[in-house]
């Protein structure tokens, strides 16, 4: 069980990475914006069903993306409940 509340941890922390780094625009070839690539390859796949049912929140001309966010708290949650 510790096993998996490690991995649990270790991948809330990546959603949180990811969440930090999308705040930055950076080209693709900078070093961060490699990073954010990497990240993006590892969170985006469990992001997409929740982009699919969860539409972006809008204010005013801008959308505001929720789905990392409820990742987050979904992560918390399960490993409140297992840990």
């Amino acid at each position: 069980m510790t096993l998996v509340c490690n991995l649990l941890l270790i991948y809330s922390l990546v959603v949180l990475a990811r969440i930090v780094l999308s705040f930055f625009d950076v080209p693709s070839d900078h070093p961060v914006g490699r990073v954010r690539h990497a990240l993006s390859l590892v969170v985006d796949p469990v992001l997409r069903p929740i982009r699919a049912v969860l539409p972006p929140v809008r204010l005013g001309s801008v959308g505001l993306d929720l789905s990392p966010l409820i990742l987050f708290l979904a992560i918390s949650l399960l490993r409140s409940f297992l840990c």
